[in-house]
């Protein structure tokens, strides 16, 4: 393979893994990225320390250069005006009892079935809203909590169920901006017909199909372990959502906002802003695609052209228009219910995003080392190369599904291991004459684990938000259920390796 050359070596690795070791075992999120910021920037500028400090600053700044960011970091903080929007009109309590009415019946007919279908029904709503992660996180933490919490089940395994039906269901059903991505990245490298490559990979993408189905198992089983069984345990005998000590991702008022005096509670004061947000995410992909699906899919049909423009649209623009058409079409809507008037709305409208403060602070920070590893430090180069080296037909797959996995874990982002492992596992592939749709889907399914267990992942980070628990009990409690699916993922890769 030649002599490994890298600039910054071992070293580059050193700013993550800092911040991840500092969070899990510290809980001090904020001040562990904060130190695994500054300790990159130390290694670039040969450790002096005023340039670090001064580059800390700028690379804050520059978070804010990146459009895309930027209009994450918006939605992250207006998603708090929506949910106390649901609060204050009785949606939330109506959406309660029109649940608990149906749970009823199955708690008489089975005493505990209601504890399990409520789960079940979660992990559905996020298979089904496979369009983006985000907003099936987002939608599933926001809906459940109070039922959730109502029948005494932890915020820990709420944010558990979400975190695991998002990421792994965007990548399965891949008519998304993940599908689009992913094909973009096939064409790069060679692929002349990157969909039917999709469809020969999916079947081989062990982890997110496992992880989906140990979240049944475990619900149905009701048999959890681990950090999650003294969460559940603790629920039980004490009644305590949270953990001593713990810091849920939103603030006190967001999850306890009482409903308008004089109001009555109805569920589709709740759904109605949620489906809304819902819906517009794949309208406004094929919109932001729709000049690309014209120029590429000139003479396609219609509905090729909408695949196909949604699939190139921008995800970071369609979730932020979705919750902001949210916001104003819910205002008009309580508004002719009398519910509420545009002062009230507007002062809640604030109160929300000053309660997701906290929430837009960890995403900048976490798009911060992000930049950091990938751009400027090239970690996953770095990681690639190294093991790059000793690999063989037989132990490629596995080995670039583990190389994945901690790519991911150590920057936060599975596209951006997914950019870095396709372009250099594919030529590897060809080189040592090995499986081509197992290697890519080891790729495709290490960046979702890494990203599935990460602190400093967007979409780890919007589960805790929604799910409001603590985000490094989310981590810690999450953590041996991923590894279960991501070692059975491992030992699946290794034996079709051997076996061809």
């Amino acid at each position: 393979m030649g002599e490994i050359i890298h600039q910054y070596g071992f070293w580059s690795l050193i700013p993550s893994v800092l911040a991840i070791v500092l969070a899990i075992s510290t809980k001090r999120v904020y001040l562990s990225l904060l130190l695994g910021i500054f300790s990159g920037w130390l290694i670039i500028n040969d450790f002096n320390f005023f340039l670090a400090f001064l580059d800390t600053l700028q690379a804050f700044v520059d978070v804010f250069s990146d459009a895309g960011n930027t209009r994450t970091i918006m939605f992250c903080a207006l998603v708090g005006a929506l949910i106390l929007f649901i609060q204050r009109s009785g949606g939330v309590e109506g959406f309660i009892l029109f649940l608990q009415s149906r749970l009823d019946r199955m708690e008489h007919q089975n005493k505990g079935r209601s504890r399990v279908m409520v789960q079940v029904f979660a992990w559905l709503t996020g298979i089904l809203i496979f369009v983006e992660s985000s907003i099936s996180a987002l939608t599933v933490g926001t809906l459940y909590r109070p039922i959730f919490d109502k029948l005494g089940i932890s915020r820990e395994k709420l944010a558990y169920i979400t975190d695991s039906s998002s990421s792994p269901s965007s990548i399965l059903i891949p008519l998304n901006a993940w599908g689009a991505f992913i094909m973009i990245l096939l064409v790069q490298n060679g692929f002349d017909d990157p969909f039917a490559m999709m469809l020969k990979v999916m079947p081989y993408n062990f982890y997110p199909i496992l992880a989906l189905i140990l979240v049944l198992v475990i619900v149905l089983s009701r048999k959890d372990f681990g950090p999650m069984k003294k969460a559940e345990e603790r629920v039980r005998t004490t009644g305590k959502l949270l953990a001593d000590g713990a810091t849920p991702m939103v603030a006190d008022e967001l999850t306890n906002e009482p409903i308008k005096e004089g109001v009555q509670p109805k569920a589709i004061n709740m759904v109605v802003p949620i489906l809304i947000m819902v819906l517009l995410m794949p309208v406004m992909l094929a919109y932001t695609g729709w000049d690309m699906a014209l120029a590429e899919r000139a003479s396609a049909g219609f509905w090729s052209k909408v695949f196909y423009a949604i699939g190139q649209g921008s995800g970071s623009t369609a979730v932020l228009v979705a919750v902001c058409s949210s916001l104003v079409l819910s205002m008009l809507f309580y508004k002719s219910q009398g519910i509420m008037g545009i002062r009230e709305m507007i002062d809640l409208t604030l109160r929300g995003i000053s309660g997701l403060m906290p929430l837009a602070l960890l995403m900048m920070f976490a798009f911060a080392i992000s930049t950091l590893c990938k751009v400027h430090l090239e970690t996953g180069q770095y990681v690639a190369q190294v093991t790059s080296a000793w690999l063989t037909p037989a132990l490629l797959p596995a080995i670039v599904f583990v190389i994945s996995c901690f790519i991911a874990f150590a920057t936060g982002t599975s596209w951006g291991t997914f950019g870095i492992m396709l372009s250099i596992g594919i030529p590897m592939v060809q080189e040592l004459n090995g499986p081509m749709a197992v290697t890519i889907a080891a790729v495709l399914g290490g960046g979702v684990f890494g990203d599935h267990c990460s602190p400093i992942s967007d979409t780890t980070i919007i589960s805790s938000m929604s799910s409001a628990t603590d985000h490094i009990d989310h981590v810690r409690t999450q953590m041996p259920y991923a590894l279960i699916a991501g070692g059975l993922a491992f030992l699946l890769y290794l034996i079709l390796g051997f076996v061809g």
